[in-house]
C-alpha cells in the first residue's frame, strides 16, 4: 500500500486592512503551495488573536496589514493611533515562545504610535515626519509601478531556488531601514534616492506624486531580510503592492520559502 501523509498543512494566520490590497490576488498568491493554508482575517479582529491563545492551531503570523492609522481624521490625517490593550503583551509572548512571523509590503507602516513595532519589524514606513532610533526623519516616500529587479545577497532557505536576479514591477519605499539590526536577503536596482519617490506627507494633504520641498536623504536598497525577535525568526519583503507581482514565480517562492522556514525554525 502507497505511504498516506497525515500530516497537518502548515496553519497560517493573514492578518489584513488598513491599506487598499486586492483581496482576490493576495488569496491567489498562497493558491499551489502545497501543505500550506492559510486564513486572512480583517483588522481589527486580527489584532485580538495575536497572542499565544489566539494563535493556537497556526505556525506562522502572516503580517499584511496598515493597523493603527486614522485617515478620516478632520486635521492632518492620518492620526497616529495607540494599538488596543494587550497586543503588546500579545506580540510579545508569541515571539518569546517562536512564533515565526512573515511581513509583507505596507505592514512596515503599522501601529506608528507604538516605536517598538517598526523596530520589531526592522524598519518603517512614515506617514508624517517622526522619529526612528533616536533620530529625526523626514516622511518617508513612494513611487507606483516602478520597474526594477531584486538581486539575492544570501544564500539562505528563503531565497533558496529563488532565481539570482529577476525583475518586477511594484511600489518601492524610501523609508527607514535598521540596516546593522537585520540579515540581508535581498537588494533593489531601484535608485533609493528624492527624485525617484514623492512624499507620502504630502500625498496625504493632498498633493499626489508631489516632493516639493522634502528634500529626504538616499536610504537603503535593501528588499528582504530576516532578523530575530525574542525566539521568534521574522522575515520581511518589501514588494507586494499589485495582483502582478503575486504572480511572478520566483516572488511566490520567496514567500512559500519564507513561510517554510519559519514554521520549521
Amino acid at each position: 500500500m502507497p505511504t498516506v501523509d497525515y500530516r497537518s498543512p502548515i496553519q497560517c494566520l493573514a492578518a489584513v486592512r488598513g491599506h487598499p490590497f486586492d483581496r482576490n490576488g493576495f488569496a491567489a498568491l498562497f493558491e499551489g503551495m502545497e501543505g500550506i493554508a492559510v486564513t486572512m482575517v480583517d483588522q481589527p479582529a486580527a489584532a485580538r488573536l495575536m497572542n499565544p491563545e489566539g494563535m493556537a492551531g497556526f505556525d506562522v503570523l502572516i503580517l499584511y496589514d496598515m493597523p493603527g492609522l486614522d485617515f478620516d481624521a478632520p486635521d492632518n490625517p492620518p492620526h497616529y493611533v495607540d494599538p488596543p490593550d494587550g497586543l503588546r503583551e500579545g506580540l510579545t509572548a508569541l515571539c518569546e515562545q517562536g512564533t515565526g512571523i512573515l511581513a509583507l509590503h505596507h505592514a512596515l507602516a503599522g501601529w506608528p504610535a507604538w516605536p517598538g513595532y517598526g523596530e520589531m519589524l526592522g524598519g518603517r514606513f512614515f506617514y508624517h515626519p517622526g522619529e526612528w532610533l533616536g533620530q529625526q526623519v523626514l516622511d518617508s516616500g513612494y513611487a507606483h509601478e516602478v520597474d526594477y529587479e531584486l538581486e539575492v545577497v544570501a544564500d539562505h532557505p528563503v531565497t533558496h531556488g529563488v532565481s539570482p536576479r529577476f525583475a518586477v514591477t511594484d511600489e518601492p519605499y524610501l523609508a527607514e531601514i535598521d540596516e546593522a539590526g537585520v540579515t540581508p536577503l535581498l537588494r533593489s536596482s531601484h535608485s533609493y534616492t528624492r527624485d525617484n519617490f514623492y512624499s507620502a506627507d504630502l500625498a496625504v494633504r493632498g498633493s499626489m506624486y508631489s516632493r516639493e520641498g522634502w528634500d529626504h536623504p538616499a536610504g537603503s536598497n535593501l528588499a528582504c531580510w530576516t532578523k530575530k525577535v525574542g525566539n521568534s525568526d521574522l522575515v520581511y519583503l518589501q514588494p507586494g503592492d499589485s495582483p502582478q507581482v503575486f504572480q511572478q514565480p520566483d516572488y511566490r517562492r520567496l514567500v512559500e520559502n519564507a513561510i517554510r522556514w519559519l514554521a520549521s525554525s
